[in-house]
């Protein structure tokens, strides 16, 4: 082979191995108490928290009725909006998932989600993880889902969507100072 054929499969090598490091293959872990966008998790409590979908909810349609049966549509001025959300044991021991969740607009004001029943197969719920498993647990109707997460349920004013970013916040255990470690993920609305 030539010499400068050579050099240019060895630049091509190069060039491919830097896409594929720098920009094709995404971050894969995050610090804690980093505030992440929504798609990449955040570990908070043992447990990897990732938001995979946030949207409006249209009880109209027969896929989001399915979400939140016998819930009627959000007054004039509100909307509901789902937060499709999985808590993941990665270790080796049980891990309790987060049960506190509101979302934080730029102006400072708090939503908080509403109670889901606990028979709603899409419903998140906190509580014990067991190791290698998930909340939703694999297998489960949300889980196997197209949006493959739990439900959060909120309901904002359409004018808190507008005094964007909105941050999910999720908050775990006391730390040593007794006050609660936190995750964030700035939500795509």
């Amino acid at each position: 082979m030539s010499r400068r054929r050579l050099s240019f499969l060895a630049a091509c090598a190069l060039a491919l191995a830097c896409v594929g490091l720098f920009a094709g293959c995404g971050k894969s872990s995050n610090k804690p108490g980093e505030t992440v966008r929504e798609g990449l998790s955040t570990p908070l409590g043992g447990l990897r928290y990732t938001v995979f979908l946030t949207r409006q909810l249209n009880l109209a349609n027969e896929e989001d009725k399915g979400y939140v049966p016998g819930r009627q549509e959000a007054p004039p001025g509100k909307g509901l909006y789902g937060v499709f959300i999985e808590a993941c044991n990665k270790g080796d021991k049980e891990a309790a998932a987060a049960s506190r969740f509101f979302i934080e607009d730029a102006q400072g004001d708090k939503f908080e989600p509403e109670g889901l029943a606990q028979d709603n197969p899409f419903a998140y719920h906190g509580g014990p993880v067991q190791p290698k498993n998930c909340e939703p647990a694999k297998g489960s109707l949300a889980q196997q889902g197209p949006t493959s997460g739990a439900l959060l349920l909120f309901e904002l004013p359409l004018a808190a969507t507008e005094n964007r970013p909105l941050e999910l916040h999720i908050e775990g255990s006391p730390n040593a100072a007794g006050r609660p470690e936190e995750a964030r993920v700035i939500l795509d609305i």
